[in-house]
């Protein structure tokens, strides 16, 4: 073979071993309730799950839904956007159903999503709906996260976590909120959600550990829980019928 014929060669099994790599660095990236973890992810030929998808998805990129469907657990470890318009859901037994490990200075965004525990059906419930256990932030966005056996949205990150909860619905777990890093300190703020039918909504616990709660409703068995040097703040807005925050804070 000629020099020239031996250069094509090997520039064209570059390409086709680069060809993998390219589907993996997508900005944005699709699931379908009809598609295939094989695929590229892409709008015509979309994965089937979360963790399909999160592969081929680069840092910062987006997953996207196209139609309503179960799409699974998924385990984050980088700054990425999970969005869906058409009710996805996440069906858990015996399990977490979003866990988020990402380091100090990364973001996580779920916006849109059902997460159900299945707790009142005859399979094991799952544990936790989404468990922070990293340090960077996430964001939960109108988002309904149901029936767990331990907590919808648990922050038990490294120090500096941060969570933000807003327009979503926590109900049918022991805790709707719970924040308890075990080391280091975590932030949770929770705004304008329904925080409803839980042993208890939210719940503090551990020095350092915070909680902001601003315009929610709370109607659980024990609405608030703090403890062992935890701090939750309330910013007015709030119907809280038990349990009281360390500080309220009144709108001027």
């Amino acid at each position: 073979m000629c020099i020239r014929g031996i250069l094509f060669a090997i520039v064209a099994a570059a390409a086709v071993f680069q060809a993998p790599s390219a589907f993996a660095q997508a900005t944005r990236t699709w699931v379908s309730g009809v598609g295939d973890d094989v695929n590229p992810c892409s709008r015509t030929a979309p994965c089937k799950t979360f963790a399909g998808a999160i592969s081929k998805t680069a840092v910062g990129g987006e997953i996207n839904t196209l139609d309503p469907g179960g799409f699974g657990a998924v385990t984050i470890t980088k700054s990425i956007s999970i969005i869906s318009a058409h009710n996805a859901g996440v069906l858990l037994s015996a399990s977490n159903g979003i866990t988020v490990n990402v380091p100090a200075g990364s973001e996580v965004l779920l916006e849109g999503l059902e997460i159900e525990g299945l707790a009142n059906t005859p399979f094991s419930p799952g544990l936790n709906g989404v468990r922070m256990i990293g340090s960077g932030k996430l964001t939960i966005r109108k988002c309904a996260i149901r029936n767990f056996s331990d907590n919808a949205v648990f922050a038990s990150g490294l120090d500096g976590a941060r969570v933000v909860i807003d327009e979503s619905y926590l109900t049918g777990s022991a805790d709707g909120v719970r924040v308890a890093a075990a080391a280091g300190t975590n932030q949770v703020a929770v705004s304008r959600s329904l925080i409803e039918g839980n042993v208890r909504g939210v719940t503090a616990v551990g020095n350092g550990n915070e909680v902001t709660l601003a315009d929610n409703i709370l109607r659980n068995g024990t609405d608030l829980v703090v403890k062992s040097g935890a701090t939750a703040v309330s910013f007015g807005g709030n119907v809280i019928s038990s349990g009281a925050p360390t500080q309220t804070i009144a709108r001027k």
